[in-house]
């Protein structure tokens, strides 16, 4: 079946709801729903340059997804982020940096005082399987800032990491009770639906599957749309071929030490029958 709206995990998909000024709208209610605290809500944004340029001799670059500032000059490094990559905290730890540095003052003696700094990643994988208390409500988002580990409290509130882990997110369209609960369904099912469900009225969500129709996309646009998810599905390929060449070398391992075929096809999902044919093939 063909799709009807675009995938927001696609570069295209992702900048068409969120990064055109005519959209921003959408943008600002997004990211009202994630922030910390209410006096914090966004009244609007503007979009900065999403690329930034290191002092370093290497001259090693930063680009950002989208990159955008409030009415207070809060900044918000906002990312897609589509596989697990091996340093990725350190990545968005090191993106957080290039806001921070260019509120320096030049030419004048200079506080030291900053804005706030926000970098939200909504990741299409997950940190670690497995490790969630089962009492976690929202095993699916993280909020990180600086902290006093002896007093667990906050030492400094201008610097928030927000994380949201989308495979964790498993709430049905019955199930969706809060304005945010419809936020991460839509940005986990929109490429899959049909049609606007019944539960997503607000007026936000009108907007939003509006413009992610694909019939509605110009010749231009349709063009740069199907290179994006041509480029999501062959990226994606490649990660789902590196995951099964790991389960697979995975499996032979527990195998070779002796594990039994049961406790094999429990750890990687696969059927009793497939771990048979792979003991079969070492023998």
């Amino acid at each position: 079946m063909a799709e009807v709206f675009v995938n927001p995990f696609t570069d295209f998909g992702f900048k068409k709801l969120f990064g055109e000024e005519v959209n921003k709208d959408l943008l600002i209610d997004f990211l009202n729903e994630l922030l910390p605290l209410k006096e914090h809500k966004i009244a609007d944004l503007t979009y900065l340059k999403n690329e930034h340029l290191s002092n370093h001799e290497e001259d090693r670059r930063a680009i950002f997804d989208l990159y955008c500032e409030n009415e207070k000059g809060d900044k918000f490094i906002v990312e897609i982020q589509r596989a697990k990559q091996q340093f990725f905290k350190d990545r968005s730890i090191y993106y957080s940096t290039f806001p921070i540095q260019e509120q320096a003052k030049t030419g004048k003696k200079w506080d030291f005082k900053l804005t706030a700094v926000y970098t939200i990643a909504i990741m299409d994988f997950e940190f670690e399987n497995g490790r969630r208390k089962r009492t976690d409500a929202t095993p699916y988002l993280h909020k990180i800032q600086l902290m006093d580990i002896d007093r667990l409290t906050v030492f400094y509130k201008k610097l928030t990491f927000i994380y949201l882990e989308m495979p964790r997110f498993k709430k049905t369209e019955s199930e969706l009770k809060t304005h945010f609960d419809k936020w991460l369904y839509v940005l986990k099912n929109l490429h899959k639906l049909q049609s606007r469900s019944p539960s997503l009225q607000e007026k936000v969500f009108q907007k939003l599957f509006d413009v992610a129709e694909i019939a509605k996309f110009d010749a231009k646009e349709r063009m740069a749309y199907q290179e994006a998810l041509k480029n999501y599905r062959d990226f994606m390929n490649v990660v789902d071929t590196a995951i099964a060449d790991n389960q697979v070398k995975m499996a032979m391992g527990f195998l070779k030490e002796g594990a039994s075929e049961e406790m094999v096809a429990k750890v990687t999902g696969w059927t009793l029958e497939r771990v048979q044919k792979l003991r079969k093939k070492i023998q």
